[in-house]
């Protein structure tokens, strides 16, 4: 069956376009370098013709609130109206672990907004949450950085490879539509100060980490189980420790 990834060049996407072909499907890669923009609109009804389902794991290029904000709100509009019309019987959407849980966060409030627009619109659908991905552990670690030290909240962690996050959302988008969500987050769950203390060694990288209950989470405080899956959550497959040793120079 025909496919539709939007945002399917990048690092998430690119992987299920890749899975979902191995399995005999027509997948279709749609992205501002395909000639698709969900944001204005640009190339979707040619792009949605003949498909059954449309898989959005695409990504605002800013997380300034009121840009992620407008970011989310008018593409899911967009690509909602062009699934209608175009009669897509199942959407599947890429959110994040927590975001109920921390609505402060101006990317996590406009995951929310995002799935409750999926929510009321009509058209069965599937909600992935995921953890953080191990390729972004470098830029958490960036964004913590004070004066030369790294300032963790020392609260539970549980990152995950994109491989298995892929592999998560490319079988939902094969099966019959959740009309809710499922969780995933990696095989180990860490302190959050104890794993950056731990990556940072692993990457030869001197800066110390700082257990810092204070510490904000890309502009919020995190709880003790914010950014961690509930009982239940479908658990990845490569450790962090695995992740790396396939190649030394992440």
């Amino acid at each position: 069956m025909k496919i539709v990834v939007i945002g399917g060049t990048g690092l998430i996407g690119s992987k299920v376009v890749a899975r979902l072909t191995q399995e005999g499907h027509e997948a279709v890669a749609a992205s501002p370098r395909t000639g698709v923009n969900a944001l204005t609109g640009e190339g979707l009804e040619q792009a949605l013709t003949g498909a059954r389902v449309v898989v959005d794991v695409s990504n605002s290029p800013s997380f300034e609130r009121a840009e992620v904000m407008e970011f989310f709100e008018t593409s899911t509009r967009n690509l909602l109206a062009a699934e209608a019309a175009a009669g897509v019987g199942h959407h599947v959407a890429l959110s994040v672990v927590g975001t109920e849980r921390m609505p402060d966060n101006g990317y996590f409030a406009a995951k929310i907004a995002q799935e409750r627009l999926i929510e009321k619109s009509g058209i069965p659908y599937s909600l992935v949450h995921a953890t953080q991905f191990f390729e972004f552990a470098r830029a958490i670690a960036d964004e913590a950085t004070v004066d030369g030290e790294v300032h963790i909240a020392p609260v539970r962690f549980q990152p995950i490879a994109a491989d298995d996050v892929a592999d998560a959302v490319a079988g939902v988008a094969m099966g019959a539509p959740l009309n809710g969500r499922i969780e995933v987050g990696g095989p180990d769950q860490y302190r959050m100060d104890e794993f950056f203390r731990e990556a940072l060694a692993a990457w030869g990288d001197p800066r110390e980490v700082v257990a810092d209950e204070g510490a904000r989470y890309f502009g919020s405080v995190p709880g003790e189980r914010t950014l961690v899956p509930g009982d239940g959550a479908r658990l990845g497959q490569v450790s962090y420790r695995d992740w790396l040793a396939r190649d030394p120079a992440r």
